[in-house]
């Protein structure tokens, strides 16, 4: 889930405020890790080194509060259908959002993969309608228009929501059917096997940044960050018992902040270094700033805007940034340009997305989620 949103708790629970402002900080590290992603090529301006890891952290973050909203209305008159239906209502016109912008930069760039060949229209429709149903490109095939093997070419952040999307069919399947003893074994085996993938470099990349594509071991990784993440936030809600801590908010963002921009670790012969890196803060310090932060309130009026205001932006803001990257990097690649001399234009992409997405949301998602709901959601 990337992130999933601060709405992904059920309308009659109140809201964790840290846990949608402690999003909300995250998606905007996400943010300033793909602006530096440009530069990735240089030792000098690449910054933001472990931004990948902030999937992980929307992961537990979404196992958490699916656990919390919906847990006990399973007994009720919840089904599975009407729990679709409310996760529908959340997750995709925001989705829809991304891919049309997603689509409309395409064009502006020409319609052309990163190798500079030309796309046929046929082809860029086939990858607009399979992005808008969440359906992965096939690497090679002609839906991956981009020609760099990311399972939604038109908007890449869309792999995350989709493994969000698999979470919440599995949840309401089998998860939250399990006992708690079995949900811990759960989360122990695919810790494990996580912790053997990172170790092991599976990837290739020497980093845990898989799932967004088809291609060599991508999708078991994916799969494990889900499994374990989603997994280890709903069993941390079924056992939640709360710590006390003063300026829990300001303490967590701070470490999910230094732990997402901390620089690679280790070199090309020790990739196990970085990797066991990014296993013990999605293993260990992750859950355990999520139990932090769902301890602590808000202290006054002021603490209480922010963090609902950072939450509610976190989703809109994760899912319609990355189109504009796409132009970014290409205008930096095809000028050869450095960080020192594109801060501006940086810094003006980084605040003309949180003003997007507040948009999007405003005058796009809440009143189509408002729409939507009305007419399509049954289930209590």
């Amino acid at each position: 889930m990337q992130p999933t949103a601060s709405s992904a708790f059920a309308d009659t629970k109140p809201h964790y405020e840290l846990l949608d402002g402690l999003r909300g900080v995250a998606a905007l590290l996400v943010i300033w890790y793909h602006i530096f992603e440009g530069f990735a090529t240089s030792p000098v301006d690449q910054m933001f080194n472990h931004g990948y890891l902030a999937v992980d952290f929307f992961f537990i973050l979404s196992g958490f509060v699916i656990g919390y909203a919906y847990d006990d209305r399973w007994k009720g008159r919840m089904t599975v259908g009407g729990f679709f239906r409310r996760r529908l209502i959340r997750l995709h016109p925001m989705l829809v959002m991304g891919v049309v912008l997603g689509a409309a930069t395409y064009a502006i760039q020409g319609c052309v993969q990163w190798d500079g060949t030309r796309v046929a229209g046929w082809a860029v429709a086939l990858a607009l309608l399979l992005n808008l149903l969440l359906v992965p490109a096939l690497p090679g095939s002609a839906a991956e228009v981009r020609g760099n093997g990311e399972m939604f070419p038109l908007n890449g952040p869309s792999w995350s929501l989709f493994f969000e999307y698999v979470g919440n069919i599995l949840y309401a399947t089998l998860l939250r059917r399990l006992s708690t003893r079995a949900l811990t074994l759960l989360v122990a085996v695919s810790g494990l096997g996580l912790a053997a993938y990172a170790a092991g470099n599976l990837s290739g990349y020497g980093h845990m940044g898989v799932g967004w594509s088809l291609l060599d071991h991508n999708l078991p990784g994916g799969l494990l960050r889900l499994s374990f993440s989603f997994s280890a936030g709903l069993l941390l809600s079924r056992r939640f018992r709360p710590v006390a801590m003063r300026g829990a908010f300001w303490i967590c963002s701070a470490a999910v902040a230094l732990l997402l921009c901390i620089p690679h670790i280790g070199g090309g012969d020790t990739p196990w270094m970085n990797g066991l890196y990014d296993a013990a803060c999605i293993l260990f310090a992750f859950p355990l700033l999520v139990r932090v932060a769902a301890s602590g309130k808000t202290t006054d009026r002021t603490s209480s805007r922010i963090c609902k205001t950072l939450g509610d932006i976190s989703y809109p803001l994760y899912i319609v940034h990355y189109p504009f990257m796409y132009l970014f990097y290409a205008w930096l690649w095809r000028e050869g340009l450095t960080f020192a001399q594109t801060w501006p234009v940086a810094i003006g992409l980084f605040f003309g997305n949180i003003a997007l997405a507040y948009l999007c949301l405003k005058c796009y998602d809440e009143p189509v989620r408002e729409w939507l709901g009305r007419r399509l959601r049954t289930g209590k």
